[in-house]
């Protein structure tokens, strides 16, 4: 199954859960969530079972006190949406059918990654104190300065051009089941192979050092 659906193309967190570890999401909801009863009683009941699964969900990546705050922190950012009714007011395609987003797209795109990002901070921290600190960090001067390094000015310049061609393609393809399904579709083979030759010049010159890849160790 497709497993993650552009997710950081979300406008809000419910969107977000919707499209990303679809198979992870699918599975709580089909033998936790709805087994608890889903959403066919109250609010509180509501409130209580999505309480559950996000704690479980963080629970499930390892037993850390990080991981549970990951889970609750999505959870208290869920729960207004689901107390409104407002967790399904996104299941389109971002700006389908527009070359752009609106201002107010790019508002819910910036403000639904800045908060997802934070909680993956907790996520990635080996303890609670970790995360608060580099929290910390974010909000003062020292995190804003640019650090002295030996990269040139025309490296940087090449990394943020690159960053930019991965976003643009995963945004024009936003609307298939992965961001080159339909690029150069109608290319001659010649120009496909051409784009083939960058993408793999890229990934072998931005690859770093050799990791494990992260779900390995849950």
């Amino acid at each position: 199954m497709q497993n993650f659906n552009f997710p950081y193309f979300s406008r809000d967190i419910a969107e977000f859960w919707r499209r990303w570890h679809i198979s992870l999401s699918t599975w709580f909801r089909d033998y936790l969530y709805i087994p608890l009863g889903g959403s066919k009683g109250g609010i509180a009941m509501k409130v209580r079972n999505t309480c559950i699964i996000f704690l479980v969900s963080g629970f499930w990546h390892g037993a850390n006190w990080t991981f549970i705050a990951w889970g609750a922190i999505n959870a208290l950012l869920f729960l207004p949406l689901l107390i409104r009714n407002r967790n399904r007011t996104f299941t389109d395609t971002v700006a389908h059918g527009r070359i752009l987003p609106s201002l107010k797209e790019v508002f819910q795109l910036s403000l639904t990654f800045v908060l997802v990002t934070l909680g993956w901070i907790f996520f990635r921290s080996d303890t609670i104190s970790d995360a608060l600190a580099y929290i910390a960090r974010i909000v003062t001067q020292e995190f804003w300065v640019v650090p002295h390094t030996n990269l040139s000015g025309d490296f940087v310049i090449h990394v943020f051009a690159a960053v930019f061609f991965f976003v643009y393609i995963e945004w024009i393809g936003r609307g298939g089941k992965f961001a080159l399904e339909k690029l150069g579709l109608y290319w001659s083979k010649l120009a496909r192979r051409r784009l083939y030759i960058l993408v793999c010049f890229f990934i072998f010159l931005f690859f770093g050092k050799d990791q494990a890849f992260i779900y390995f160790q849950f």
